[in-house]
């Protein structure tokens, strides 16, 4: 089992609508916003009916080598996701900001947060999955220096009758 680095929230200034700016704290998900998150993925567009959301960050919480990254603002959950590592590459997934929240960097200083979550635990790489319908998103991950792999994702259900 490994060790995971202790760190204080990642912290930044992003702006909010009429120029200003306001603190943004980047936390672990807390148990009780577990069902917030799975609402949030929902209305994101992110979940699927062959899988269970609130099981995979139910998982992600406990496991060694992942979490559930969040900030919070005065409304409740603006931004989440998901980040882990299988001990060669890092992987999010479930990046989602509440649409009262879009337009304040928040996806990029989670993306930020889930790469020093990686980098500390000496991970050299860190990927995603991108729906190859989505361009608006490709072009978010564009935007910060992600690149398509050359890759295929070959996947099969464990637990299909």
């Amino acid at each position: 089992m490994s060790t995971s680095p202790s760190r204080e929230p990642l912290s930044n200034d992003v702006p909010v609508r009429g120029g200003e700016r306001a603190p943004a704290t980047v936390t672990t998900l807390a148990e009780h916003q577990v069902t917030d998150a799975v609402a949030l993925w929902a209305a994101a567009g992110l979940t699927r009916p062959w899988n269970d959301a609130d099981a995979d960050c139910r998982r992600a919480l406990v496991g060694p080598d992942s979490t559930v990254l969040a900030v919070t603002d005065a409304t409740g959950l603006a931004a989440t996701a998901m980040v882990g590592h299988d001990g060669h590459r890092g992987w999010v997934y479930y990046l989602a900001v509440a649409d009262r929240c879009r337009g304040r960097g928040l996806g990029a200083l989670l993306m930020s947060a889930c790469e020093e979550w990686v980098r500390e635990r000496g991970i050299p790489k860190l990927q995603l999955m991108v729906r190859r319908d989505n361009a608006d998103v490709s072009a978010f991950y564009d935007r910060l220096g992600y690149e398509a792999s050359d890759v295929i994702v070959l996947g099969r259900r464990l637990d299909a009758s």
